[in-house]
């Protein structure tokens, strides 16, 4: 390693966060506090993980802990901790860039919010940074444990756009970082004074307020100590891991604050659990579901979650085999008694120990859920809103909790305003009408095109309750859920619907007289339009619209198929059938006259592919035949 001072260029993504420390979040600095003892607790369980296989990076042991200082004369805050350390390099990549994909969400996420917006640096990984806050230069001072003292290293900057790196002596392995605090200038009377913050008063509350739960002591010199005595540490915080405590021992603002120590998010959480789980497997469980979906809810392959520990030795904050991906939304600790303290990923894969606390954590939340959905309905729809596509995942990945989450699912339907997803499968059967036998749905790419649908007609003139389904989640959803509570699920657009004994054998008579009595119209629509529809038939389920698309026993909905076609993928052949509504003018007219068959079968076609929110291979075609029709229709 060369012995020179070598000064670097912050990447942009780095400066544009320095920016924004600087300028926006000052009401909110003693965030900053929060962020430097998160990662100096980080880099103690980084370090105690790494010593299960290699114990000679304890250099000889010692109790991990941090050290906050402060020096009114000098203006300085300092953070020490004896965990991990850095290396030159690892000061670099670590303090000089953000190597996170986080960095570009971390800013379209900014609120404007100053409060909100501060919580979200700890959730994307840049806390560090949130030092230049009250700082208008930072000195950090590391070592990794394992290299020799020669290969400590000085970085610092003042924040301005560079920051220098230099090699130094450091006999003590771990990371020093010391804040100068930025001065107030005269002329500016907005300016905040962060001198405040240099009060052994000030700065215990900090840690009390954000840090009380981290598990290693956070010492600081005791108050009043005589001059010339050797200063008396004491430990500021509880300095024990809140999930080892009985339930009975703590309350709910305890169970929130850690919450938002684990998860750096701003407001409350939901829900909680917290459990002792002993028999087969001896673990213990304190898991959360948020109030608010984080911003990468929708990637599957990102990390996220559970963090174990083993017998309070932290082990991974992303431990995603303990829970199945569709509850990737829920927080919290896991702490097992069984794991070995040299676990890895592949072996959680493999253990039998880690299956049973999965299914054990899954079946806790899913308790968890339903204790919301029963007795605070006003917190499970906030649930619903944040989270609910995600838990309709869980229908085709977790077959042995199918029919609890089918009775959590909550859906939009024609007996509930638009936007408002409230009616359970419980519900919706319990008000089935006399002689229903079947839950009704309607698919489509958006609510507004599902509510519109000539599906519908028949339903709403019987005051059938029919379920409104527009996530993109829920066409896959549905080939897992065929039914609930012996009620098969069915789709209105369906063809050859069967409305059961909510038709009549009246009715029933009346559409065969009507089908026959339309016979010669149906065969010319049919040879109109050849191999473009499966069949053409008269059907009795529209009552404004003059026509409609229908799919075949067995074939895939014409909302899947375009959904498949968006995504890049290959969707099976589908030829729809197209159904005619006897009663309506067009229809009507049609059946008298013949002189242009071909132009209003591919009107009719055409408004049934619009209708169900389809595109038209020929808009220009159909614009034509339309115009004809006006044109011959104004002439008569």
């Amino acid at each position: 390693m060369g012995a020179t001072k070598e000064t670097l260029g912050f990447q942009t993504e780095v400066r544009q966060l320095l920016q924004l420390m600087i300028h926006s979040l000052y009401s909110n600095r003693e965030i900053f506090l929060r962020e430097l003892v998160s990662n100096a607790s980080d880099a103690c369980d980084k370090l105690r993980f790494e010593a299960i296989d290699r114990p000679e990076l304890l250099e000889g042991g010692g109790e991990l802990e941090i050290r906050i200082e402060f020096d009114p004369a000098a203006r300085t805050i300092t953070v020490t901790d004896n965990g991990i350390g850095l290396s030159r390099q690892e000061a670099i990549d670590h303090l000089g860039t953000i190597a996170r994909s986080g960095t570009k969400e971390f800013f379209a996420s900014l609120t404007g919010d100053k409060a909100r917006d501060a919580s979200l640096i700890g959730q994307f990984g840049v806390g560090f940074y949130s030092s230049f806050i009250v700082a208008d230069r930072v000195v950090v001072e590391s070592r990794r444990a394992g290299l020799p003292p020669a290969e400590g290293v000085r970085w610092e900057s003042d924040g301005s756009g560079e920051f220098s790196v230099e090699p130094i002596e450091r006999a003590e392995r771990g990371t020093r970082i010391v804040l100068h605090l930025r001065e107030k200038r005269a002329d500016d009377e907005d300016a905040v004074d962060h001198g405040e913050l240099l009060s052994g008063w000030r700065l215990r509350s900090i840690v009390r307020k954000y840090s009380d739960h981290i598990s290693l002591p956070i010492r600081m010199v005791e108050e009043g100590a005589k001059q010339g005595e050797a200063p008396q540490w004491e430990t500021v915080n509880q300095a024990s891991a809140l999930w080892t405590r009985s339930k009975s021992e703590l309350d709910d603002a305890q169970y929130v604050d850690f919450y938002k120590h684990l998860t750096s998010d701003f407001e409350a959480p939901l829900a909680w659990t917290h459990n002792r789980v002993e028999g087969r497997s001896e673990y213990t469980q304190l898991l959360y579901v948020p109030s608010k979906a984080p911003f990468d809810l929708w990637d599957r392959q990102h990390r996220r979650g559970i963090r174990l520990y083993v017998r309070r030795v932290f082990i991974m904050d992303d431990a995603e085999q303990l829970m199945p991906v569709y509850l990737r939304f829920v927080k919290g600790v896991v702490d097992s008694a069984d794991l070995p303290l040299n676990v890895s990923r592949e072996i959680l894969q493999e253990s039998r120990d880690v299956r049973a606390i999965r299914e054990g954590c899954t079946k806790r939340v899913l308790s968890m859920l339903e204790d919301l959905a029963e007795n605070q309905p006003e917190k499970y729809a906030t649930f619903w809103t944040e989270f609910g596509q995600v838990l309709k995942e869980g229908l085709g990945e977790d077959f042995a909790n199918k029919e609890r989450l089918a009775k959590l699912l909550r859906f939009a339907s024609t007996s509930t305003a638009a936007g408002e997803q409230t009616v359970s499968l419980a519900q919706y059967v319990a008000r089935m009408k006399p002689g229903q036998d079947k839950v009704y749905y309607v698919t489509a790419e958006t609510e507004s095109a599902a509510r519109s649908s000539p599906h519908l007609e028949v339903f709403r003139r019987k005051e059938v309750e029919v379920l409104v389904l527009a996530d993109r989640v829920d066409e896959w959803m549905l080939s897992f859920l065929d039914g609930f509570e012996g009620k098969s699920l069915v789709s209105v657009s369906r063809g050859g619907l069967d409305l059961g004994a909510l038709q009549d054998a009246e009715e029933k008579q009346k559409v065969e007289e009507t089908a026959k009595a339309f016979a010669d119209l149906v065969g010319r629509i049919r040879g109109a339009l050849g191999d473009r529809v499966k069949d053409v038939r008269v059907t009795d389920r529209l009552t404004d619209s003059p026509s409609c698309l229908v799919s075949d026993e067995g074939e895939i909905s014409g909302t899947l198929e375009r959904m498949l076609k968006q995504a890049g993928q290959k969707a099976p052949d589908r030829t729809p059938i197209l159904e005619i509504n006897p009663g309506h003018p067009l229809v009507a007219r049609m059946k008298t006259e013949t002189a242009n068959d071909e132009g209003w079968s591919r009107l009719l076609l055409d408004q049934a592919l619009l209708a169900e929110g389809g595109q038209l291979e020929d808009p220009a075609g159909f614009v034509k035949r339309l115009n004809d029709m006006l044109l011959a229709m104004a002439l008569r």
